[in-house]
């Protein structure tokens, strides 16, 4: 009797595994992905669109799939127009120590620039549209000085400093010839470190990526005759291409980054979105990025 009570429980246990699963396959199946559980040999897609603001979700997904000996390559889809230098750099640098472990393919989206651009130099491919909007090789940083628009309301700023440069950008006053050549040598170094991304990454001649690392922007078409990108495809075809690189047969399971639905994270990001888009504004930050402007 007990034994039978015993081979019940484990019944039941099982039955409830089973429906588990097949629930997590049937959201995934609805969701018009493929389920984070798929079995077999597998390729990886991890997402990196609008502003880069942050690295750790996009490196923390490269280290998932990286530790998942069924993701055989990892496609990186990139609808981005960039963003600050920091993160775009450290996830540069995380692609490209994944390339030692496994094939890297870079799907572009829309639009794929400056720090999206810069990551995905990086990888062992790049896929692009006919129609993506991509290169903007520059820096950009910008200032705003309201000095004569607080002369007219009567308010003076007042800064109270330790080291004579540590105003430098203050929308308080016009900023000097001797500080303007400070932040053009800062500009012009992490340029030059685009530049030799670029270089190594798609291992071109310097004087070539520096004949068009002057902001521009291209189509993929564009870019493909500069050899700024490798072929020409949706992220479909980047899929094919990663399986047939790693000798995957048939049609090869996909799978997604999986999807937070909490209310916090959506208020969280944002927040995020809303104090990035004012720092920007304030002239904060050396960014890989798209300028309207330009």
């Amino acid at each position: 009797m007990k034994r039978k009570r015993i081979f019940i429980g484990l019944a039941v246990i099982f039955a409830i595994l089973v429906f588990f699963f097949l629930v997590i396959y049937l959201i995934g199946r609805f969701m018009g992905r493929e389920s984070q559980f798929a079995f077999g040999d597998k390729i990886a897609v991890v997402e990196i669109t609008g502003l880069i603001a942050q690295s750790s979700e996009i490196i923390e997904q490269i280290h998932q799939h990286l530790e998942d000996a069924g993701v055989k390559a990892i496609v990186l889809r990139i609808d981005s127009p960039g963003g600050g230098v920091g993160p775009s750099q450290e996830i540069h640098r995380e692609v490209q120590k994944a390339r030692g472990k496994k094939k890297i393919i870079t799907s572009m989206g829309s639009v794929a620039a400056s720090g999206g651009y810069y990551i995905a130099c990086a990888s062992d491919l790049i896929v692009a549209n006919p129609g993506t909007i991509t290169g903007s090789i520059g820096v950009i940083m910008e200032f705003t000085n309201l000095e004569e628009l607080l002369k007219k309301i009567g308010v003076k700023g007042v800064v109270v400093k330790a080291g004579e440069y540590k105003d430098v950008g203050s929308p308080f006053r016009e900023m000097a010839p001797n500080e303007k050549k400070i932040m053009q040598d800062v500009i012009d170094n992490v340029h030059q470190q685009f530049i030799k991304a670029v270089v190594e990454g798609r291992k071109l001649e310097p004087s070539s990526v520096i004949k068009v690392a002057d902001g521009r922007i291209f189509t993929g078409e564009q870019a493909l005759e500069l050899k700024l990108v490798d072929r020409m495809g949706n992220l479909q075809d980047a899929i094919d291409m990663a399986a047939e690189m790693v000798g995957i047969e048939g049609k090869p399971q996909v799978v997604y980054p999986k999807r937070k639905f909490s209310v916090w994270d959506l208020l969280l990001g944002e927040l995020t979105s809303a104090v990035l888009k004012n720092l920007k504004e304030g002239g904060f930050g050396l960014n890989y990025l798209l300028s309207p402007s330009s």
